[in-house]
Parts: C-alpha cells; sequence; structure tokens
C-alpha cells in the first residue's frame, strides 16, 4: 500500500495495519477466554458466550463490516488500483474462510445486526460519492452483509457468493486500471478512447448491482 511513499498511501498503509493488528489481538483473546472458561483451545468449537461476542466483532473487523468500516474506504482511496483490487478480493478470503469454519459458534443476534447494518449503509453511503474506489469500497461492505447474514444457514452459498463477487470486482479494477480511471468525471469521457472496454465495464457493474 506504502509503496508509492505518498503521504495519503503511507496512511492507509498505517490504518490497515493498525485495524488488522487490533482483530487479530481480538481473535487470540477470544480463543484465550474460550480455553481459560473451558479447557479447550480449538477455535471452531467455541462454547462460551462472551468468546463468541469478541470472535464475532474480531471477524467483523477484519472484514470491514458497519459499524467497524470506517477503515475500509480510507485505506482503499489511499491505495492504487491494483493493490485496492488485492485488498477487495485476495485479503477478504482468510477473514471469509475463518467466518465458514467458525459459523456454528459465532453469535446469531449480532452477525444478523451486523449483515442488515452493512447491507443498507453500504448502498447508502456510496451514494454520495464521486471516488470510484471509494463506490467499489462501499460495495464491498454491501456484498459482505449479504454473505454475512446467510452463513448462518448455508455456508457453502457464502463462499459461491464470494468467488462470484471476486470474479466481477475484479473485471472492473482490471478495467479501471486498464482505462487509468479514478473519477466519475473520467469515467464519463473514458468510453472514448476503447467503446469495447467500456461497453463491458457497464455490463459487469450491471452484474456487481444484480441487475
Amino acid at each position: 500500500i506504502s509503496k508509492s511513499h505518498h503521504p495519503r498511501a503511507v496512511e492507509a498503509a498505517t490504518k490497515y495495519f493498525l485495524t488488522q493488528a487490533a482483530a487479530s489481538a481480538l481473535v487470540l483473546f477470544s480463543s484465550m477466554t474460550n480455553a481459560w472458561q473451558t479447557g479447550q483451545w480449538d477455535i471452531t468449537q467455541l462454547t462460551h458466550p462472551t468468546s463468541c461476542l469478541i470472535l464475532t466483532s474480531a471477524l467483523a473487523i477484519k472484514l470491514g463490516l458497519v459499524p467497524f468500516h470506517f477503515w475500509f474506504p480510507e485505506v482503499l482511496q489511499g491505495s492504487p488500483l491494483t493493490t485496492g483490487l488485492l485488498l477487495s478480493t485476495i485479503m477478504k478470503l482468510p477473514p471469509i474462510a475463518l467466518l465458514y469454519m467458525t459459523s456454528p459458534s459465532l453469535n446469531p443476534t449480532l452477525l444478523t445486526t451486523l449483515a442488515i447494518l452493512s447491507t443498507a449503509l453500504g448502498g447508502w453511503m456510496g451514494l454520495n460519492q464521486t471516488q470510484i474506489r471509494k463506490i467499489l469500497a462501499f460495495s464491498s461492505i454491501s456484498h459482505l452483509g449479504w454473505m454475512v447474514i446467510i452463513i448462518a444457514y448455508s455456508p457453502k452459498l457464502t463462499l459461491l457468493n464470494f468467488y462470484l463477487y471476486a470474479m466481477m470486482t475484479t473485471t472492473v479494477f482490471l478495467t479501471l486500471n486498464t482505462t487509468k480511471t479514478l473519477k466519475l468525471s473520467t469515467l464519463m469521457t473514458a468510453w472514448t478512447k476503447t467503446p469495447p472496454l467500456n461497453a463491458m465495464l457497464l455490463l459487469t457493474l450491471l452484474s456487481l448491482a444484480r441487475l
């Protein structure tokens, strides 16, 4: 993230590091609390309510679910498009995998509340943006809300949803990177350069919006 040495990039890298370190510490803390209470270190079979609550919050911070979402649009905005692509897709895979493994022992009420808030706020906060990376960040938050809400009922469906989301987001980011587009105003004039690529981008965005 901080490869460009721009103050915005360095700030984004610091925010990303601090957030992820705090979330990782909370994951370890939930495991430790569970071991203290039950004498068992297996994180996939948490039985203590406090541990379940802490682990749910930690994974929400790692994924950037509302109300722990503030770091994600800022980090994405301060990163280049290729780094933004990695942050939106590959870096979401480890927390999703953890969520998938520990889904039976997570707090369902908290998880559902966070998911509903994420889907609502993700769509609502993306409305007033002119920066494409921020719009894609809020799109990611909204999609994660849908993935999290279904994980208690069908974890495999969550993984399928994630793979489809990753595929479409990759297409969008790579197209934007090719046309060197960062703002909506630039996107409006970019169709003159490569009309076929922009037509594909339009279709991908409609697909990403589930139309």
